[in-house]
């Protein structure tokens, strides 16, 4: 997570602007050559020589394949606004160097990019770069980067079940690291027509799926049945008609386990959708060209609520450099709200939960939030928060 003053327009990305011009064929030589230095052997343990340096770094190996980056650098601050809604400060978040090289693949780019094993195309050569980059991440080498990525993001080590790092065997080991008991403490626990936040994460929330489409997932594709994979007609699509959305956002630098936003019964086993391997950066779930929520590899697990017996959607969604989705809840496991119910590998990811009509009215400060503020229907805003902060009460209605 990396804060910063801004002190120059913000870059809203298109052909024309901080990387018009660039050869597409190097910025994906730049994206390979990213992930390669997350290496230890490569970048000398410093994450901010890899992946997890903002888009507007300085980075001169990188800048010899992709030279418009000094331009970007220059010019803009690449990210978005976020609000603390504990603090109610809103503050700028920097995109990673390699989202916005992907972006510009996905967006800007040709269908195709030549490298030296030949050409490739784009949702190939990001798939192989996630998956090359949880290979680096699960090697013991990788070890060596965790110092860094602490320093970096200003993780508190209080917090952890294993707070000394020579615990972790793998980088990945401690990317999904777990936490002491009571470290996120569920807000309202005691009231059963609550519901929860269920990752440490950026948060929007809409009462109704026309709204989220209006305002949030611009993707023209976008819809139910798409993301869940299955036909309109499915009895399971049908009872989300008229639902609500919730989308929780992790970054690289947050917990990155996700908990049950509702005490529920898990509904059988989660069902795995291949896809593809698309950043989901606000600025790529808001291009109304491509809907990259479900166009990516994701994992639904279906929740039955406790009080009001309709069944949750759950969508774990994976992203560019996110090596896997893993499940820890068991099939039929009676749950809790902030019970765990599993945990994302390397990269930043999403969450979608779909309520059905009339189950969830959210908190008023996250409907506020997620709104636009501006006549054309932008400047909604994500909201920070923490697992276990409230989402919501049972509708009732």
């Amino acid at each position: 997570m990396l804060f910063h003053h801004v002190t120059k327009p913000i870059e809203h990305i298109t052909n024309q602007s901080g990387l018009g011009g660039a050869n597409d064929d190097d910025v994906a030589q730049g994206l390979t050559h990213v992930v390669e230095n997350t290496q230890p052997s490569q970048g000398g343990s410093d994450v901010m020589l890899g992946i997890h340096a903002p888009a507007h770094s300085h980075l001169p190996f990188l800048h010899k394949f992709v030279p418009q980056l000094e331009n970007l650098a220059n010019k803009y601050h690449v990210g978005n606004y976020v609000i603390d809604r504990k603090t109610g400060q809103k503050f700028f978040e920097s995109m990673p160097i390699y989202a916005r090289l992907g972006m510009h693949l996905l967006f800007c780019g040709k269908e195709q990019v030549k490298l030296l094993e030949g050409n490739k195309h784009i949702e190939d050569l990001l798939r192989e770069q996630s998956i090359r980059e949880g290979k680096i991440y699960d090697s013991p080498e990788s070890v060596k980067n965790i110092p860094s990525f602490i320093n970096t993001y200003q993780l508190s080590l209080d917090e952890l079940l294993k707070s000394d790092i020579r615990d972790y065997k793998t980088f990945n080991e401690f990317f999904f690291r777990k936490l002491k008991p009571g470290a996120r403490p569920v807000e309202h626990a005691d009231d059963p027509n609550s519901f929860c936040s269920a990752a440490d994460c950026r948060l929007v929330v809409y009462p109704t799926v026309d709204l989220a489409r209006k305002f949030w997932i611009k993707g023209d594709e976008f819809s139910i049945p798409a993301l869940l994979n299955l036909d309109p007609s499915d009895p399971m699509c049908l009872n989300f008609d008229g639902g609500s959305l919730a989308i929780f956002r992790l970054a690289p630098a947050d917990y990155h386990r996700f908990h049950s936003p509702a005490d529920a019964t898990v509904h059988g086993k989660p069902t795995d959708i291949p896809g593809q391997y698309y950043t989901v950066n606000p600025q790529a779930v808001n291009e109304a060209k491509l809907d990259v929520l479900s166009r990516n590899k994701r994992s639904v697990l279906y929740l039955d609520h406790t009080l009001s017996g309709k069944t949750i959607a759950f969508v774990a969604i994976g992203a560019l450099l996110v090596g896997s989705i893993v499940w820890t809840a068991e099939e039929n496991a009676a749950v809790k709200r902030g019970d765990e119910l599993g945990y994302f590998a390397y990269g930043g990811s999403t969450i979608v939960a779909i309520f059905p009509r009339d189950v969830i009215a959210f908190d008023e400060d996250l409907v506020r939030h997620s709104a636009p503020i501006n006549s054309d229907g932008t400047g909604a805003v994500e909201t920070l928060v923490k697992v276990g902060s409230s989402l919501g009460r049972w509708n009732k209605a």
